[in-house]
């Protein structure tokens, strides 16, 4: 994982500052995902779906239930508490104090052309300090990237775009009303008022990738959400947090994806299909539009209906 440099974080904190009733102690510099976590980390398991990742985890703790305890290894100490979501919110709270709300980018200005001697500029865009474009790129007029953003050589950004907590490759286009990097729907339902729940991940956009108008791509709520090579988004495509999507996908238009879902490589989703979250979607998988997906496919599957089931299923159904 790239080096999360967008939001400032707190700490290291010790276990008992987080956790006032834990007997032993130790520091923990940052909370991180199963899988890249260290022996300085903290992170959390709130469902047997990660309990691979959690047998293999090199984090010093971890936030749990007494039910998942068991798939962590005897490294990791387990933090039981009755709602792993709702302390994961609190503890992200306090490492990333700021990442709760999408706060506006105080050191926006108009670009210095000695600072981009390669990069063409429309009128009235907006960068914020340490952003870095490669060379041979185009920023379409009302654009906005926010800082530290990295933008790669041969990319095209049209006007009206906002990006910010993202890092993009080479030879990118992203269309016209793209919104790129934003905090994604997260948050505790509490009684009188809901306590939101930190993004502190970013969007990772790879080479050759293209976006249509007004897609809108949030960025990881812990983990990142990553668009793979090649891939290419119709309009009003919706990327929730913590997505994968791998490379050669083609998405149609008006596609929804929910948090955490991990899309393989040459998928092809039709207009206006629903794909629920933290689902895995195999190799060469073909998704009929309109489509409502609510459980993993298998590589190699065409699918469609809802809820989405195998294609020549669904096409006797229909003639029934």
């Amino acid at each position: 994982m790239l080096q999360n440099n967008f939001f400032e974080i707190k700490g290291p904190f010790t276990l008992k500052e987080l956790f006032p009733n834990q007997k032993i102690d130790f520091k923990l510099k940052d909370i991180k995902p199963l899988n890249t976590a260290q022996n300085s980390d903290i992170t959390f398991l709130d469902s047997t779906r990660y309990k691979d990742q959690a047998s293999n985890t090199k984090a010093s703790c971890c936030i749990t239930t007494e039910k998942l305890k068991e798939y962590l290894p005897d490294t990791c100490k387990p933090i039981i508490v009755k709602s792993v979501l709702f302390d994961l919110a609190k503890i992200v709270k306090k490492f990333y104090p700021y990442a709760d709300i999408d706060y506006p980018d105080q050191s926006l200005k108009e670009p210095n052309t000695s600072d981009f001697p390669d990069v063409k500029f429309g009128n009235n865009v907006l960068i914020g300090k340490n952003v870095k474009i490669g060379k041979n790129s185009k920023i379409g007029s009302f654009t906005i990237i926010e800082q530290n953003v990295l933008i790669g050589k041969d990319c095209v950004i049209n006007s009206h775009v906002m990006i910010k907590n993202s890092i993009i490759g080479n030879e990118v286009i992203i269309q016209d009303g793209c919104k790129i990097g934003l905090k994604g729907f997260g948050f505790i339902p509490l009684k009188d008022k809901n306590l939101k729940f930190p993004h502190i991940g970013k969007v990772i956009i790879k080479d050759n990738v293209e976006l249509a108008s007004s897609c809108t791509i949030d960025r990881g709520s812990i983990d990142d959400t990553v668009i793979g090579e090649n891939t290419y988004l119709d309009n009003q495509v919706h990327v929730a947090h913590n997505v994968k999507m791998g490379k050669n996908c083609m998405i149609a238009g008006q596609v929804g994806f929910a948090g955490s879902t991990t899309i393989g490589d040459n998928v092809s989703i039709g207009g206006q299909a629903g794909i629920s979250g933290h689902l895995k979607i195999g190799n060469n998988v073909k998704i009929g539009g309109g489509s409502g997906v609510i459980k993993d496919i298998e590589d190699n599957s065409i699918v469609m209906g809802y809820p989405a089931i195998p294609f020549k299923n669904f096409i006797k159904n229909w003639k029934k």
